[in-house]
């Protein structure tokens, strides 16, 4: 349930209703807006919980809320969660662009990737130092060394990294590399990795699941959420269906959906969504048209040497062809690209 406070409630008042929420067992989420400020209330409320609430001084109106995830909705949180990485930030009109290789391979593809990324425009640099692989036998990352060729090129570029963590014993070594900790599709039930990085205060990016729900995606931002890192955003990168022709179906819709039901950005992620290099520029643009707030695009220098998705990865001349047509249809959309930061300490 959510506790609606009076425009014209007192601090005090709004303190003591939390107080209340927390000597009933449950937690308090306070969410103050612009006219109203909004108490989120966590945990298995029962009606009496609201009844009492309803005669506190300040308290406009106790409302039921439906879904199943609470944090994660747009009820709790009505304003749109801005997430900040360094001086960038990603949920407000702007549209940031993600871009490198899925996987670091060695120093030199990273930084010329890095290099040509940020010529064309991008915000953030991906790299995959731990890869999760559908065979044991393919290349699955480099592991601490890819971690520090990560730095290096954030060192000497100046862009924000994001990689994957995959185990929760890896988190905080990711972290003190990373500047946005990504779990990927394969992990976004992993519910102790989940927890172990809602305790961080970094950006953490989610991919939804290739067979999830978008209740259940957002069932598993709610576990980042619980934890008390709100600095989350979300990521559509396709979902498996009876089709075979791409590697898996983008579900556009999807983004229209969260941006409803949720406060939380959302970005968009065609290469692993179709598979193939040559469809990722129409889905890119249709996902902005559709409302995300980003994009995140593998590039590589060589597509056909890569060690992992060499398919679905744009060629420096692809990545340059695809960032200038962003932004007349980010324009149409009432949006704009996000300019490239300053340069990021490391």
């Amino acid at each position: 349930m959510i506790v609606v406070m009076k425009a014209s409630s007192s601090q005090d008042e709004i303190d003591r209703v939390a107080r209340r929420i927390e000597e009933s067992g449950l937690k308090a989420h306070i969410s103050q807006g612009v006219e109203h400020t909004i108490i989120g209330v966590v945990g298995q409320a029962l009606s009496e919980i609201r009844d009492m609430l309803q005669l506190l001084p300040g308290v406009d109106e106790v409302i039921p809320v439906s879904k199943p995830y609470k944090l994660a909705s747009r009820e709790f949180h009505p304003q749109n969660t801005v997430v900040k990485v360094n001086n960038l930030t990603i949920g407000d009109d702007g549209v940031i662009i993600i871009a490198g290789p899925c996987a670091v391979e060695n120093e030199e593809q990273l930084l010329a990737t890095a290099r040509g990324v940020k010529a064309c425009g991008a915000n953030v640099l991906r790299g995959g130092a731990f890869k999760p692989r559908t065979s044991p036998y393919y290349f699955r990352g480099l592991g601490m060394k890819g971690l520090e060729m990560l730095a290096k090129a954030r060192e000497e570029t100046g862009m924000p990294v994001i990689t994957e963590v995959m185990a929760p014993r890896d988190v905080e070594l990711v972290a003190s590399y990373a500047d946005i900790v990504q779990v990927g599709a394969r992990n976004m039930q992993n519910f102790i990795l989940l927890d172990e990085v809602g305790k961080l205060k970094k950006p953490v990016m989610l991919k939804r699941g290739m067979s999830s729900t978008i209740q259940e995606w957002l069932l598993a931002a709610e576990y980042i959420l619980a934890q008390g890192n709100e600095q989350l955003i979300l990521c559509e990168r396709g979902i498996r269906t009876f089709e075979t022709f791409t590697r898996n179906t983008m579900d556009i819709s999807a983004i229209p959906v969260i941006k409803r039901v949720s406060h939380l950005p959302v970005i968009a992620d065609p290469s692993h969504a179709t598979g193939k290099w040559y469809l990722v520029a129409p889905l890119a643009l249709a996902a902005i048209a559709a409302g995300a707030d980003g994009l995140m695009i593998e590039v590589h220098p060589n597509p056909d040497q890569a060690l992992a998705d060499g398919a679905q990865s744009l060629t420096f001349d692809n990545f340059q062809g695809l960032m200038s047509q962003l932004a007349p249809v980010a324009q149409a959309a009432g949006r704009k690209l996000a300019t490239p930061g300053t340069k990021v300490e490391p």
